[in-house]
């Protein structure tokens, strides 16, 4: 990695994402969470984040009045492509796993459309370790809840997310219950889909035929979900973007060149206008790149 990647811009830096430690080869105090060879390599004396979670969760993100703040958080090989058979799994890594699950400790709710779901088999969200007691200090439920987009309803009902509501820890007390995953679709939908689905969770119906998002992040707001963090799939991506509804946007990117068909992060109507975005910094770890980009309008400074 050349020395001068090490400054990108103004306020933001390329670092590692933990403290090289050549005799492992693993960050020290993350393990099990992560074994990765490329994790302790050289450049001994470059800036480095020992604890992605402590740092991500020190971000600004005041929810604009009325709605959630709106977070990305994507995969892409260097190529643009979003997925490898299908699943985005293939383009990540130990790295990558830290940074997801650090996104996802500091969200209220994560929304993702019903495609997503089924392909990447959706369980509920669960926060690793002492990121659950952190929550809780923050005034935060112990988990996000998980929030499906659907018109049709046509995802399985055997979903491992679904099957897991209601369910508790075995060492955990009634206030660590998984809460139903929220099932946002419109109008049309199914009458015999929407009567099964409210067997097993929270079901909204948009008084329209389509969820619109602004609809969306003003439901989500009236159950005191602050944060929403968006995991696709590109579809509703492109939604958002539409209705210019994302305030920040995280991408990881994969060093592969994957080819292929695989569609990009965004997909929508052919006159999107362009949305100017700021970057806010840049980490790497594992051979991968972690940007995080927000809107110009929007103040970056570390919460107190």
């Amino acid at each position: 990695m050349p020395r001068a990647l090490l400054s990108v811009g103004m306020n933001s830096s390329l670092v590692r994402l933990f403290p090289p430690d050549p005799s492992s080869g693993s960050a020290p105090g993350l393990d099990p969470y992560i074994r990765d060879p490329y994790v302790g390599d050289p450049y001994i004396g470059d800036p480095f984040i020992e604890d992605p979670f402590s740092a991500i969760a020190a971000e600004h993100r005041a929810p604009p009045a009325g709605r959630p703040w709106v977070l990305t958080n994507m995969v892409a090989s260097l190529d643009g492509a979003i997925s490898i058979d299908g699943r985005s799994g293939k383009l990540g890594g130990a790295a990558d796993a830290i940074v997801f699950g650090a996104l996802r400790a500091i969200c209220d709710v994560v929304v993702v459309g019903a495609a997503t779901a089924t392909a990447e088999a959706y369980r509920a969200p669960k926060p690793i370790g002492e990121q659950q007691s952190r929550r809780a200090e923050r005034g935060q439920a112990r988990r996000p809840r998980l929030a499906i987009v659907s018109g049709s309803l046509s995802f399985p009902l055997d979903l491992p997310a679904l099957l897991e509501a209601g369910r508790t820890d075995p060492d955990r007390t009634d206030q660590d219950r998984v809460a139903p995953v929220l099932v946002f679709t419109g109008s049309a939908a199914p009458t015999a889909r929407l009567e099964a689905l409210a067997e097993v969770a929270e079901v909204v119906v948009s008084p329209s035929e389509s969820v619109h998002p602004g609809w969306l992040l003003t439901e989500l707001a009236a159950r005191s979900l602050r944060i929403a963090l968006l995991e696709g799939g590109p579809t509703l991506n492109g939604q958002f973007l539409a209705a210019d509804l994302i305030d920040e946007w995280n991408l990881t990117i994969s060093p592969l060149l994957a080819g292929g068909t695989s569609g990009r992060a965004v997909s929508g109507g052919a006159n999107q206008t362009p949305v100017g975005f700021e970057l806010d910094r840049v980490w790497t770890g594992g051979g991968l790149l972690f940007g995080r980009w927000t809107r110009p309008s929007i103040d970056t400074g570390t919460t107190t």
